[in-house]
């Protein structure tokens, strides 16, 4: 299911101006991360692909829909959205019943939201907290019931805003797993996240933000060893690649076992 953003602007009622001409066009199966500092636009132009904010001018298309044709609960099976705080996103109580809102939501027979509930629940690794209250977790185990309840609803198209923060690394793997296995589906992803190192181990491409408007859109391995628009965002290049400038190698490698074998061939030279 392809996405569209064609000439979109947004401006909010306060009068802040949040994004500007923004063209983008996001392939069914393409896993795509936002990068910039806060106040980028990144969570405004995703708010736009599942109807919670239509656009001040231009269109925003999931598939052959205009979202400002059709209610967020109608762009909800088409669109699963993360909130960067799973306390915007869990009210239910009990895990599991916050798991299950969505795809009760969308008619779908009892054992089937069985069936998805506890999929996602095993998936997230929380299937033990199943009827606990999410408000007594810890607000890393939220962050993952939250991201259970977005999977629950298998939809086409899956934004993660943040969602690796507060996670210690075997639950950063974890993630990082999820959504490995997500594009062996064929199901696109949209990240957002400040985390680069994660964007260069798991996302294809790189849309690069600030002030509302798009710096640069290309492959990862292309975009994250651009220092000086990464810096016109605010954030920093990937560890490997701040580390291959440093020690002035050739090229700037997103993995371990790349960046060794270039710099044992550096060495060699």
């Amino acid at each position: 299911m392809k996405l569209r953003v064609e000439q979109v602007s947004f401006r909010y009622p306060s009068g802040v101006q949040a994004l500007q001409d923004v063209r983008l066009e996001i392939a069914s199966g393409e896993c795509l991360a936002l990068v910039g500092e806060n106040g980028a636009g990144k969570t405004t132009l995703v708010k736009l692909f599942n109807g919670l904010l239509h656009p001040s001018q231009g269109a925003v298309l999931v598939g052959d829909w205009r979202t400002d044709e059709h209610s967020t609960a109608e762009l909800a099976g088409r669109v699963g959205f993360l909130f960067q705080n799973p306390d915007d996103q869990l009210f239910e109580r009990s895990v599991r019943r916050d798991v299950a809102f969505g795809p009760r939501n969308l008619g779908l027979a009892a054992s089937e939201v069985d069936q998805r509930v506890n999929s996602a629940l095993e998936q997230v690794g929380l299937s033990q907290v199943a009827d606990q209250h999410p408000y007594d977790l810890q607000y890393n185990q939220r962050k993952l019931v939250a991201l259970a309840a977005t999977l629950a609803m298998r939809t086409p198209i899956l934004v993660l805003d943040e969602p690796t923060i507060g996670q210690d690394e075997d639950q950063r793997r974890r993630v990082g797993d999820i959504i490995g296995h997500l594009k062996r589906e064929g199901r696109t992803v949209i990240l957002i996240a400040h985390d680069l190192d994660f964007v260069a181990e798991q996302a294809e491409r790189v849309l690069v933000m600030a002030g509302g408007q798009v710096l640069q859109d290309g492959p990862t391995v292309e975009v994250l060893v651009q220092s000086d628009t990464l810096a016109r965002a605010a954030v920093a290049p990937p560890q490997l690649v701040r580390l291959a400038q440093t020690l002035s190698l050739p090229s700037a490698p997103l993995d371990v076992e790349t960046f060794l074998e270039t710099y044992a061939a550096s060495k060699k030279g």
